[in-house]
């Protein structure tokens, strides 16, 4: 064997032992942390099941064990945080271990993944400060004409629509609805959803949603973000990429040169776009369409499908909808028929239907953290290594029978002021809590108002022919959407 072939051989036997003892390392992760752990498993996850219901099973199995669970995703260790203290730890009183969400985003090859949702560190908290404006109650004021002129085109449409069939797909009528809100607020632009179902934005919303990932490019980002950015692997489709910039682009061009204004979120980032004004808030044309692309994906869906919840549960309890129904109406009545933003937010229990929603129902049922450094894991002696990514299990904790008796029973008196009161805070998270909270969340809670607001002033929800019994989520599409689409029966008031 010559002096060449002894050293490459060499060099192999030492790669593979160090792949060895990594390997041996990460498969012994939570066993040396003393962590109550599912074993590495390459079928681990269950195609047929959400994830959410697979956390919840992991949550059940160990809660009470000790503060935190885990589970190796093939070789990468998931803490499973189990207790609300340690919760409100990681969101809120210790936010600086855990200021990441570890998504994966690739800003070279993929500006629009670069988003408020996914960005690290000072990056993140810059953008954050810039975007925050937007989403005051001030601007909400602003901006609630628009929302409810599209509520209102929702409403004529459904009432058309009413006296020639009596049944409905309300999940899709919903999608369309929101489509245009944000849309317009988002973008200035008329999508006109409810004439035209297949608009360019419906189409691309839909891809995005609806296009099955690819579970091995996902692993692989996942695991080696760095290197997934060093191959140039992307995270959104080309073309829904494409058309989102090509929109942002066309608008901001158009909104420049002839001086429009019309007070909404792309009116704010024109006024920070680079160039258009001196300091230190300025933003390139990229940040901008990143922001606006996550604004939209983020918005439309996830009140769209909390709006399809809430329905669907109203249609079970008629009790609940007339209570709804009556707060809705004997509040417009002491504001003379006028759907006025003070009117709207003196409706506490239509509130309190869409927070019971979002408790049996929550959008996004797992919040991302990952420790930026060692973390002590308080009143344990584990110490959880930086990097160690970690998923909250909101789904589960809102299903806990502990904190939630009878957790499978819609009952929106769970959030009178009394009852909340007696729950521990960190119960109840369907936006997340802390800096990183969803920036979004007036915005949200204001189309999902608007909607049942004037649903439920106009129309009775009930069970139809096409009706599903028990309803099942749609495996492949992480936000809780129902598999079986909602079919109800539509009456006129």
């Amino acid at each position: 064997m010559d002096a060449v072939t002894s050293v490459l051989l060499s060099a192999v036997i030492i790669l593979l032992s160090y792949g060895f003892y990594l390997l041996r390392k990460h498969l012994r992760f939570f066993a040396d942390l003393n962590i109550p752990h599912i074993p590495a498993s390459f079928d681990l996850i269950d195609k047929t099941t959400h994830p959410a219901k697979q956390f919840q099973k992991w949550y059940r199995q160990f809660k009470g064990q000790h503060p935190l669970a885990g589970i190796l995703m093939v070789i990468k260790p998931i803490a499973i945080p189990l207790d609300l203290e340690l919760i409100k730890c990681i969101l809120v009183k210790d936010f600086q271990y855990f200021q990441n969400r570890g998504m994966y985003y690739n800003e070279k090859d993929d500006p629009l993944s670069a988003h408020l949702f996914s960005l690290e560190g000072a990056k993140w908290r810059n953008l954050r400060s810039k975007i925050s404006p937007t989403f005051t109650s001030g601007k909400m004021k602003m901006m609630y004409p628009t929302m409810v002129a599209a509520g209102n085109q929702f409403r004529e449409y459904l009432n058309e629509k009413a006296t020639l069939e009596s049944e409905f797909e309300m999940r899709d009528l919903l999608a369309r609805f929101t489509t245009d809100i944000i849309g317009t607020c988002a973008f200035g632009i008329e999508c006109n959803s409810m004439q035209e179902p297949n608009s360019k934005f419906r189409e691309m919303s839909r891809k995005h949603f609806e296009t099955r990932r690819n579970d091995l490019k996902d692993l692989f980002k996942m695991t080696f973000p760095n290197f997934a950015r060093f191959l140039g692997i992307t995270e959104i489709l080309p073309d829904v990429s494409e058309f989102f910039m090509n929109v942002v682009k066309s608008t901001i061009e158009y909104r420049v040169k002839n001086k429009v204004s019309r007070n909404d979120f792309m009116d704010l980032c024109i006024g920070m776009l680079e160039g258009q004004s001196p300091g230190s808030d300025q933003l390139t044309i990229n940040e901008i369409a990143a922001q606006a692309y996550v604004f939209f994906i983020a918005g439309f869906e996830t009140s769209s499908t909390t709006m399809t919840w809430a329905l669907y549960e109203l249609s079970r309890n008629l009790d609940i909808q007339e209570k709804g129904r009556k707060c809705v109406q004997e509040t417009l009545e002491k504001h003379n028929g006028v759907m006025s933003y003070e009117a709207i937010m003196e409706m506490t229990y239509i509130d309190q239907i869409i927070n019971e929603t979002l408790r049996l129902y929550p959008p996004v049922p797992l919040h991302f953290r990952v420790a930026t450094k060692d973390y002590h894991v308080p009143n344990t002696d584990t110490v959880l290594p930086a990097g160690t990514a970690t998923m909250i299990p909101v789904y589960a904790i809102h299903r806990d029978e502990e904190i939630f008796p009878e957790p499978e029973k819609f009952d929106p008196n769970r959030f009178c002021p009394e009852e909340v009161s007696k729950r521990h805070p960190y119960a109840w998270t369907p936006f997340g809590e802390g800096p990183r909270i969803c920036i979004g969340v007036r915005f949200g809670m204001m189309q999902a108002r608007i909607g049942l607001v004037l649903l439920l002033n106009n129309f009775r929800f009930s069970p139809g022919p096409n009706s599903s019994g028990e309803m099942e989520f749609v495996t492949h599409n992480f936000i809780l959407t129902p598999k079986q689409g909602l079919w109800l029966k539509v009456e006129k008031i």
